[in-house]
């Protein structure tokens, strides 16, 4: 293979893939699936609230990409199936919905506890086994789980969150040890602290300032700097990787304690 033909071998075109985003509706979720619209991939955008899935995929047709919804509840089996069923064929599945409940150990609520689990753990696994039997169909694809440096390391107040996200990651493996023969890829994507408008102003507190002395370059990711990841794991420029999770928190896991 040549010099061009490796670099053609690399690209993240994503051109006549069809792409199903979970949690679409707002913070990476939306990223996520703006970037596979602008790679070219029909984007089917999904979450509980059907009018800001609408907003971004609108947001997605006004740049020339292509984009549509569904209300999917990842909980819920009959939702799940439903929301597989209008994706038609799936090439990519970017497993991102997710919840948090905070508070201390010591306190944290039976019902919270549940929510958190249900939504980061099963829900995650009954989706990609859901669409890895499309995948199949089409002999192949990309499962892409959105875990968190917190799967590896620990933070105050976030237990169970952390519990699901360690879960995401060896869920992740396990699954690309079973899939491989089928063609589909199953990696994982941990993001570490991230400027969102979500938590901008914790950044902006006394805390917030102190958490990103401890990251090593000394600053909070953007979020433009997912985009590269995500459509490594997307597209056929990972083909020969399966099982990985890729760490993007400027050097936070190899800080020292």
């Amino acid at each position: 293979m040549d010099i061009e033909e490796t670099f053609l071998a690399l690209s993240f075109n994503l051109e006549g893939k069809t792409a199903l985003v979970t949690g679409a509706s707002s913070g990476l979720g939306a990223f996520f699936a703006r970037v596979l619209g602008e790679a070219g991939a029909h984007v089917v955008l999904a979450a509980r609230r059907a009018e800001p899935l609408e907003v971004v995929a609108q947001d997605i047709r006004a740049g020339g990409g292509k984009a549509s919804t569904v209300v999917l509840d990842v909980c819920d089996t009959a939702s799940r199936e439903h929301a597989l069923a209008s994706c038609g064929r799936l090439d990519v599945l970017v497993n991102n919905a997710g919840i948090v409940r905070e508070g201390p150990a010591s306190t944290h609520a039976e019902a919270d506890w549940d929510d958190v689990i249900d939504t980061n753990l099963r829900g995650v696994f009954f989706t990609a086994q859901s669409a890895a039997r499309l995948m199949r169909e089409n002999g192949g694809g990309s499962i892409i789980n959105i875990a968190s440096i917190l799967g590896f390391r620990q933070a105050g107040g976030v237990l169970s969150y952390a519990v699901s996200k360690a879960g995401v990651i060896q869920m992740t493996q396990s699954l690309a040890l079973e899939w491989a023969r089928y063609g589909i890829r199953v990696n994982a994507l941990a993001p570490g602290y991230f400027d969102t408008e979500l938590n901008s102003e914790f950044w902006q507190s006394r805390a917030g300032e102190a958490m990103i002395g401890r990251i090593p370059q000394r600053r909070l990711g953007q979020l433009p700097e997912l985009a590269g990841p995500l459509l490594l794991l997307a597209s056929d420029a990972s083909s020969y990787m399966t099982g990985s999770t890729l760490v993007v928190d400027g050097g936070h896991l190899v800080s020292t304690l």
